[in-house]
């Protein structure tokens, strides 16, 4: 039975393909997508998440959430995803439309309706589903687990010691991390075992369609911001998220207590791991730790190819 899914997104290049594993996949039932202002500006994402299904014909509601973090000035991640958030495609004009609601009462109608049943993906920074624990704390005990895209075990990609996504809202991350709800953290010392290389480029393109043409450009743009560095290609960070709520024996746990620093001078935004659980306090996160890539590059290409395009 395909299981109940929000994908909360900031598109963003992983988070488009995000969508599209969470949309191809018969173990998903994609409920709704919700958007965050991160990777762009709230209008960029929203308008990305729209951009995204109508060429793959993905039919489901599209909410509009929040414009800035808690309490600090948006950043976004133009330097790595465009101007438009989503830059190599030439878009058409979207043809699904956005939904009239907040995203935060979207997520809380869904998981107060369904108690149980609703797995929450947040990819994109986390200022959604704190918002939706502040207006229902009940959220916390009716959803099934939570799986995100953020921190790092190790260093981190905006900071030495944090990741993007928790970077951008650090106080939200710590919301939603103290909340006490079934947590997995997806973050980049997993993601990073997830790199797009020329042979993945080539085995999108191979899959002929005209849905996968679009992402061959997607992710060609997302390559070339990576040019000159060491690595193989860029991490597909967000998809590794849903690939966990698919199939959990790709993506390895480890319990630990996660702790996220607000406060730090040089460490603002950091996940801090203690697989030990230190100080007598309990595990409050199962962190991903190791990514059986073959069967994840796999079941994403799988998806692509079960997508319709645009109808």
């Amino acid at each position: 039975m395909a299981r109940p899914v929000i994908v909360d997104c900031d598109p963003g290049h992983d988070d488009a393909l995000a969508i599209l594993l969470a949309a191809g996949s018969p173990a998903v039932d994609l409920l709704a997508i919700t958007t965050v202002a991160g990777n762009q500006t709230l209008d960029k994402t929203t308008l990305n998440a729209r951009r995204v299904c109508t060429v793959a014909g993905i039919a489901v509601p599209i909410a509009a959430g929040c414009d800035r973090p808690l309490l600090r000035p948006l950043v976004t991640a133009a330097e790595v995803h465009g101007d438009s958030g989503l830059d190599g495609p030439d878009w058409p004009e979207p043809a699904v439309p956005l939904s009239d609601g907040h995203a935060v009462d979207l997520i809380v109608e869904h998981v107060m309706g369904r108690p149980g049943e609703v797995t929450l993906v947040p990819i994109g920074p986390l200022t959604n589903v704190a918002m939706a624990l502040r207006r229902e704390p009940r959220i916390a005990s009716r959803v099934r687990e939570v799986v995100l895209m953020g921190g790092s075990a190790d260093r981190g990609n905006v900071t030495p010691a944090a990741e993007f996504n928790v970077f951008a809202d650090p106080e939200a991350a710590a919301v939603v991390f103290d909340a006490g709800w079934p947590l997995t953290m997806v973050g980049l010392n997993l993601t990073r075992q997830a790199p797009v290389t020329a042979d993945v480029l080539g085995r999108i393109e191979a899959i002929g369609t005209p849905l996968a043409a679009v992402v061959v450009q997607l992710l060609g743009f997302y390559h070339g911001r990576y040019a000159g560095r060491p690595e193989p290609g860029p991490p597909l960070h967000d998809p590794c998220a849903v690939a966990r709520v698919i199939d959990p024996a790709l993506v390895a746990c480890r319990e630990a207590v996660v702790a996220v620093e607000t406060q730090g001078r040089w460490t603002s935004g950091a996940t801090v791991v203690d697989y030990a659980a230190g100080a007598g306090r309990p595990a409050n996160a199962s962190v991903a730790t190791e990514l059986d890539a073959p069967a994840f590059w796999d079941l994403l290409l799988d998806a692509l190819g079960r997508l319709p395009g645009p109808a």
